[in-house]
């Protein structure tokens, strides 16, 4: 079994070019087996914020003269290795072993990267010649519309799990376990002023009695489509080809799970506000003029029901979303909270954490009054 020990593992370091060198010759074949530390092509991927991403290659040299001898052709010449970030809790080692399962299905049914291995820690892909969405890509129209689609084809399959929505309040029941044990000790001070008299427990159990009001249909979702999940082929990454439809995989599937229709679409449209590219600590930019207009939800809307060849209501749903959006905030909210100082990957755990939970207020405030006013004008009309 891998062992990392301590360490911050990222970046281009003699550590981990050690680490990836011995996993592709414990679990790969062929050339595979002579690799070096020294001779692999290796460089990190800047992916999400749960996993640590590295792209190797086999030197063109031993590619070349293995393959021209022993004519082993189906081995790949280079794979994406993934190492899994901080696991927590109860139930993380069976959340491992579904989003295995998942994404096996999925590069089954051609719908994700092929899986070349598993090993204790992470596992071994297929290697697509694609780079993450930019956030500010997000807003694209014809991005987003296939985006839309995407979700649609995802949210219509059936795949071999528990088809209720347990999956979102389960892992919210999970990390607020930790976060009640963890809040207890030393914390930073913004942290300590926001939390006084906020109970994160009463507030998980508002929101569940919230949401189930709405009905929103549960379907297998991605939970997680933000642009570092979404990739775009390198081969149309190009002007020439600025006319042509953008082809986009969606990876990562590690929160993949039956869970609310409406959990998916918010959660989707809340990364639109969420940089993860700065350079500099906290290692995100928030700006909530990003949010998706009316007009641009509206449209992925309208794209996801015809891709799912529905005739439902596109203000309804619309309606629906802004609901969830609060689920949204609340359980990366927590997600935050759980990673922030034992995560091995350099982020503001306890900012982000903050920014989501300042965000679930404000809107729990504004869809409150909202509600008031609606009742106001109803009383008025029957008078």
């Amino acid at each position: 079994m891998l062992n990392f020990g301590n360490k911050k593992l990222h970046g281009d370091t003699p550590e981990m070019r050690e680490v990836a060198a011995r996993i592709c010759r414990d679990y790969l074949h062929g050339a595979w087996r002579k690799v070096t530390a020294e001779d692999i092509g290796f460089k990190h991927i800047s992916g999400g914020l749960s996993n640590l991403l590295y792209h190797i290659s086999l030197p063109t040299d031993l590619y070349e003269s293995y393959y021209t001898k022993k004519h082993h052709s189906q081995e790949p010449k280079e794979v994406l290795i993934r190492i899994y970030g901080q696991t927590h809790g109860e139930g993380a080692l069976e959340a491992l072993i579904t989003e295995s399962v998942i994404f096996t299905l999925l590069s089954e049914r051609g719908l994700g990267p092929k899986l070349h291995g598993i090993f204790p820690g992470g596992r071994i892909e297929q290697y697509i010649n694609a780079r993450p969405l930019l956030n500010k890509e997000l807003a694209d129209e014809k991005l987003s519309v296939k985006i839309a689609e995407k979700m649609a084809a995802l949210h219509s399959m059936e795949v071999p799990l528990y088809k209720e929505p347990t999956w979102l309040w389960n892992t919210i029941g999970r990390w607020l376990k930790t976060c009640d044990k963890k809040l207890k000790g030393d914390i930073p001070e913004f942290v300590v002023t926001l939390l006084r008299d906020v109970d994160l427990k009463s507030e998980a159990k508002w929101l569940r009695k919230r949401l189930e009001v709405e009905n929103s249909p549960v379907v297998f979702c991605h939970n997680d489509m933000q642009e570092g999940n979404i990739l775009m082929s390198m081969d149309q990454d190009k002007e020439n080809n600025a006319e042509e439809d953008p082809e986009l995989v969606i990876i990562d599937f590690e929160y993949c799970s039956y869970n609310y229709r409406g959990f998916d679409i918010a959660n989707h449209f809340m990364e639109w506000v969420y940089d993860y590219k700065e350079d500099n600590y906290p290692y995100f930019r928030e700006n909530r003029s990003n949010y998706p207009s009316e007009t641009q939800r509206l449209t992925f809307i309208k794209s996801y029901l015809h891709a799912r060849g529905s005739k439902e209501n596109p203000k309804k749903i619309l309606k629906e979303v802004e609901i969830f959006t609060l689920a949204s905030h609340l359980l990366w909210t927590l997600w935050a909270f759980v990673n922030a100082e034992t995560s091995q990957i350099p982020f503001g755990y306890w900012e982000f954490g903050c920014s989501r939970l300042q965000a679930y207020f404000q809107l729990k405030e504004r869809l409150s009054c909202n509600m008031q006013i609606k009742r106001k004008v109803e009383c008025l009309s029957l008078d």
